[in-house]
């Protein structure tokens, strides 16, 4: 896999090697667990976001030379930081700079996730019988590239995810840039329309809503320039799980099982246990 390569991996720690903060030892006695080094925890979280694969599989796939616990705890720590964001602002503009954004077909659109464990920035699916999920809104040029992004829970609509989106993108490139910006059936209302037109994008192409009772028979729409994101988010949503390839040969050994609870013995058990003795006495003659 060309991320794996050394040259690629020695390239991409070379950029975010700079952006991580120094940690300071202040144990008074400095004998404390020896702190694992952030180039390993960094080839750690690199195979986790190539590959998609679990925590604990990002652990064997490096060696164990670094925890499933300690992998968490350092991506927390360096998001905390703004390294990852530092680190994407560096890459779009090395992008920009090397290849070029294409800006005169721009896109946004949203992809729903589960979140089974829950926590902040999730919320009730609508399309999931009301279990937890998340949302993030992408902005891409025409290629696909994306630019900015937003998140939020998934009851969350589309169109109030919009503002945020092009916000985060006018941090990375200038919004006027952009010559034409397509939307699917989802954004087709006058909110949207007129953010977009404050932010200095002149040319919105926009699905539109059939009026109701209408839409008697299904209609097939055409992608047109909004296949692209449509792609883009597709290939996010696969990098969440690890195909069967990715995952390790070997893995910890099961631990032993529980020995089961053993009923205790009957009371009686012992009585019955007993060998029987003749019965004496004697029998009554009837009369």
């Amino acid at each position: 896999m060309r991320a794996f390569d050394p040259d690629v991996v020695d390239a991409v720690w070379s950029a975010i090697e700079p952006l991580i903060p120094t940690v300071a030892d202040r144990h008074p006695l400095g004998c404390h667990r020896p702190r694992v080094s952030d180039r390993v925890c960094f080839e750690g979280i690199l195979i986790r976001l190539v590959t998609g694969c679990s925590w604990v599989d990002a652990e064997h796939l490096v060696g164990g030379r670094v925890s499933d616990t300690s992998l968490r705890a350092r991506r927390d720590e360096w998001i905390a930081a703004g390294v990852f964001d530092r680190l994407a602002d560096e890459a779009i503009a090395g992008y920009d700079r090397i290849v070029g954004l294409d800006l005169s077909d721009c896109s946004i659109d949203g992809s729903q996730h589960k979140a089974p464990a829950g926590g902040d920035g999730t919320g009730p699916s609508p399309v999931d019988r009301g279990k937890r999920g998340w949302k993030w809104s992408l902005f891409a040029d025409r290629h696909g590239i994306p630019i900015g992004w937003a998140t939020d829970g998934a009851n969350r609509n589309d169109c109030v995810l919009v503002a945020p989106t092009l916000a985060a993108t006018a941090q990375r490139v200038a919004l006027t840039e952009c010559e034409t910006l397509h939307l699917d059936r989802g954004y087709d209302n006058g909110v949207v329309r007129r953010l977009v037109a404050d932010t200095g994008i002149d040319d919105l192409v926009c699905s539109k809503v059939r009026p109701r009772g209408t839409a008697t028979t299904k209609k097939l729409v055409p992608l047109g320039m909004r296949w692209p994101i449509e792609r883009t988010n597709s290939w996010f949503d696969e990098l969440r799980t690890a195909p069967p390839q990715h995952r390790p040969a070997q893995r910890a050994p099961p631990r032993p099982a529980r020995p089961r609870h053993r009923p205790a013995p009957h009371r009686q058990a012992h009585r019955l246990a007993q060998p029987l003795e003749p019965d004496t006495t004697p029998i009554r003659a009837c009369s």
